[in-house]
């Protein structure tokens, strides 16, 4: 199994023992998420301690009015790190609001470009940002993983543009039968989860924090709607974050 998305640096608990208990629990790769040029750094080095760890680097939304968005050099000479395999996350968010909609969108274009220029997928954030979300990425000719993905109504549109589509242990919430329903219509080859530990933990550990172990709660949640069965959508989808990532 793979957990597409953790953030492995933010955790409480140190990287190696997650990533043993990950692997206990049958996750045998992570992509851990660097969400600024500090947090890159620590993720390559946690990437380059652990097999089976991955690496993919951004700047997120909350930073784009922050020196940090200045940095895109620094962030351009980390990807070419061989356990770098993606660009992001990046992306709109107006829930929090630490910069303006225009520096959200100048930083997220200029990181659609650099992924397009390096020919690397794009990890994508968007909450609540759906319209601007998508026309951002109208012209992307490239790999795009919705991450964490929260918009059912963006299913379709997701499934057309061929996006990989990651769900996350919100999925697993009881008032989430909207989006579990979303999953459904996301064809097996474009279905990714992932736990963005140590966030949003599963429903059968709500409450505490998450890691990597976890993900396979959410893989018994989406699998049930689904009607496929644990052992299908876990190698389904370990299969798909190789493609979408190019993982060994």
């Amino acid at each position: 199994m793979t957990d597409a998305h953790a953030h492995l640096d933010a955790c409480d608990e140190p990287a190696a023992i997650l990533v043993e208990r990950a692997r206990e629990a049958g996750v045998t790769r992570i992509v851990t998420i660097g969400t600024g040029i500090d947090s890159c750094r620590a993720a390559l080095a946690i990437a380059d301690a652990h097999e089976g760890v991955f690496a993919a680097l951004g700047i997120d939304p909350h930073q784009a009015g922050s020196p940090e968005a200045g940095r895109l050099d620094e962030l351009r000479e980390l990807l070419a790190h061989p356990k770098a395999v993606a660009v992001g996350e990046t992306g709109l968010d107006t829930v929090r609001r630490y910069s303006t909609p225009s520096q959200q969108r100048q930083l997220f274009d200029a990181q659609l470009a650099l992924a397009e220029e390096l020919g690397l997928p794009l990890v994508v954030h968007n909450r609540e940002a759906d319209e601007e979300t998508t026309s951002a990425l109208e012209h992307y000719s490239g790999t795009a993983v919705l991450h964490c993905f929260s918009s059912p109504d963006l299913a379709a549109l997701a499934v057309e543009r061929g996006y990989y589509v990651s769900f996350a242990g919100n999925a697993t919430y009881p008032k989430s039968a909207s989006l579990r329903e979303a999953a459904t219509v996301i064809p097996r080859d474009r279905i990714l989860v992932e736990t963005d530990s140590p966030y949003l933990a599963p429903q059968s550990v709500r409450g505490k924090p998450n890691e990597p172990g976890n993900v396979v709660h959410t893989i018994r949640a989406l699998a049930d709607v689904r009607r496929e069965t644990f052992e299908e959508l876990a190698a389904a989808t370990h299969s798909n974050a190789a493609a979408a990532f190019g993982l060994p």
